[in-house]
């Protein structure tokens, strides 16, 4: 590390401290350094293109398949420590013709991931390839929602058997001109399916299961109606499967200026177990790599505030994941980016002081409360704090910048085609 760099972590630590305290961001440099979640395979394939934002042509060293996507997941996993888990799409990974699962390709994934010391984390059904124009398991078509079931209870046992029990469902099921569809009848056909896939999967798997995640989404590709289109669908359809069905909240499904924390609330208080999705989105359904933002923060807060984060039993903690797949930049670069932007937010979210603001709430000072969040989500440099987190690691504080100086990039660029 260089001195200017430890200079930069240990100054800004000092005055953090003299701002903050030193036990708070003592705590936040504990709890920052602590903080895991999932990264997605995808991310790293050169299997997803199309043009546009979606090109992959112009960035070299992208991964060809799954032993591959280990590899890349490894090098990010060492720089951070945060990352130990991958999500994996069945129909992307384990299918040898784009329309059925395969397990033992599935075996083969996990024994690549564990061989760099990684697992595989949560299991996609993929409801959005060949076939799905209709819808997957709102088709009008039996025969295509009777291949999803089969495809679904494969997905639950690759989560039980080689995963980490974490089954995660988006369906694309919408329409695009009112009248198109008959919408109780899209409803009503998706509650049957996921009913019937439930009672398919065998018990034994449904025991190992940690949760079925159920994701919600505003709009794309249906643009005048998705079946699951916010989270109390999600939600309703989650009891489904009774204490292990859960609410999948991606930060790219709502209206722009949604106040997603106000969800997260709810559904913290009203008892729901969750997961969350994190990139950043400036139209839509972006999937950009995430950006330490005031929102970000707030939505962490609340998290914290919802004691579903750092729990010794990880049944009573959410799911979090990131879930970018943006294409004009560099793979690894991308994700560590988006690592760093949550450890920031989190940190910031970790110095807000309970105390001075239940006193600011209390007094009705409205003015000096949102000015008490402003102090730590939003104005405070938290750089720091995660600096200091990776060194206590001994780790390189800034893993962007060692993986700018391992030449691993330009070594994948050569060696892979794609």
């Amino acid at each position: 590390m260089s001195a200017e760099l430890d200079k930069l972590r240990t100054r800004g630590l000092d005055y953090l401290k003299s701002s903050f305290g030193e036990e708070t961001v003592e705590r936040a440099v504990e709890l920052t350094g602590r903080f895991k979640l999932e990264i997605p395979a995808w991310q790293f394939w050169v299997g997803f293109g199309g043009g546009g934002r979606f090109d992959s042509r112009g960035i070299g060293g992208a991964a060809c398949n799954t032993e591959e996507i280990a590899e890349d997941a490894g090098v990010v996993n060492r720089l951070t420590r945060s990352t130990p888990t991958v999500g994996m799409h069945v129909l992307w990974f384990f299918s040898r013709d784009g329309l059925t699962g395969d397990m033992e390709l599935a075996r083969k994934a996990a024994e690549e991931l564990k061989a760099r010391g990684l697992a595989m984390g949560s299991i996609s059904p993929t409801y959005f390839l060949a076939s799905s124009e209709d819808g997957s398991f709102s088709a009008q078509d039996p025969a295509i929602r009777q291949r999803y079931i089969e495809q679904t209870v494969l997905a639950a046992g690759i989560a039980a058997e080689l995963a980490n029990g974490i089954l995660s469902l988006w369906f694309p099921d919408g329409t695009n001109y009112p009248g198109q569809r008959n919408l109780q009848d899209k409803i009503r056909k998706m509650a049957e399916c996921l009913s019937a896939f439930w009672e398919k999967t065998p018990l034994s798997t449904r025991e190992k299961l940690d949760r079925v995640l159920v994701e919600y989404k505003l709009f794309e590709p249906g643009t005048y109606s998705m079946t699951i289109p916010d989270w109390g669908t999600a939600a309703g359809l989650s009891r489904i499967f009774g204490e292990k069905g859960a609410v999948l909240v991606d930060l790219g499904h709502h209206h722009l200026g949604t106040n997603v924390e106000q969800i997260v609330a709810t559904l913290i208080v009203l008892g729901f177990r969750g997961g969350f999705h994190f990139n950043t989105r400036y139209a839509a359904d972006d999937d950009h790599s995430v950006q330490a933002d005031y929102q970000l923060a707030r939505l962490l807060l609340e998290l914290l505030l919802g004691n579903v984060f750092f729990n010794s039993d990880p049944t009573k903690n959410w799911f979090f994941a990131l879930d970018q797949m943006a294409r004009k930049e560099e793979r690894i670069p991308s994700i560590l980016k988006s690592v760093d932007a949550l450890k920031r937010s989190l940190a910031g979210a970790l110095l807000l002081d309970p105390s001075r603001l239940l006193a600011y709430q209390q007094s009705g000072d409205l003015i000096s409360a949102n000015e008490e969040f402003e102090r730590s989500l939003l104005h405070a440099d938290t750089g720091p704090i995660v600096m200091e987190s990776y060194y206590r690691q001994g780790l390189h504080p800034v893993p962007q910048l060692a993986y700018r100086e391992s030449g691993y990039q330009k070594k994948i660029e050569q060696q892979r085609t794609g």
